[in-house]
């Protein structure tokens, strides 16, 4: 009793885009949402650790670690979505997480940390658990997010990895911050 029936005709339509995003995915807590990363682009989890500060980086950067003698960046994606800064806890971690290094996907890879509250688990997400991303709301950008999957009555937020993680938009949002503080230099 009260029970609303739906139909097919009722439901959004699922843009190709959602749909190709089925697949496995590592889920992790970040400022108390549930988002999710494709476990293609996940290279390894680490405990957080020691960062080294870099000077005049953009806010969301929080450091850089050393990883088997690799330079990694590590982002603040909570601040990358411009809502605030990830406290560190006991649970808090870095998912190390290859994108490519610019707009082409065929050019060199980059391995980037980004700083999370918590990881979940791994998760087989299928196509028909898929809805598109909404067009406002989300508290993101939109242009962040590949879909939004359905688990266990709450939604996970499916995270497009090359858009969030772009290095050649991160290096341009640095450029703006350094440049000014640049021009009062003494040399």
């Amino acid at each position: 009793m009260g029970a609303i029936a739906t139909t097919s005709a009722q439901l959004p339509a699922i843009s190709p885009d959602a749909l190709a995003n089925a697949g496995q995915y590592l889920t992790f807590v970040l400022g108390g949402e549930v988002y999710a990363l494709g476990i293609l682009n996940i290279k390894e989890i680490i405990d957080y650790g020691q960062l080294t500060e870099v000077p005049m980086m953009p806010s969301f950067v929080r450091g850089v670690i050393n990883l088997r003698g690799s330079v990694v960046p590590v982002i603040d994606l909570l601040a990358r979505f411009g809502r605030g800064t990830t406290q560190i806890v006991k649970r808090t971690g870095i998912v190390i997480v290859e994108t490519s290094a610019g707009e082409n996907e065929d050019e060199l890879s980059q391995d980037i940390g980004i700083i999370v509250d918590a990881v979940n688990e791994v998760v087989e997400i299928s196509r028909q658990d898929i809805e598109p991303p909404p067009s406002f709301g989300a508290g993101i950008r939109p242009d962040f997010i590949n879909g939004m999957a359905k688990r266990d009555n709450r939604f996970v937020i499916l995270l497009n990895v090359n858009k969030v993680l772009s290095v050649d938009e991160m290096a341009a949002l640095g450029q703006t911050i350094a440049g000014p503080a640049h021009e009062g230099a003494i040399e």
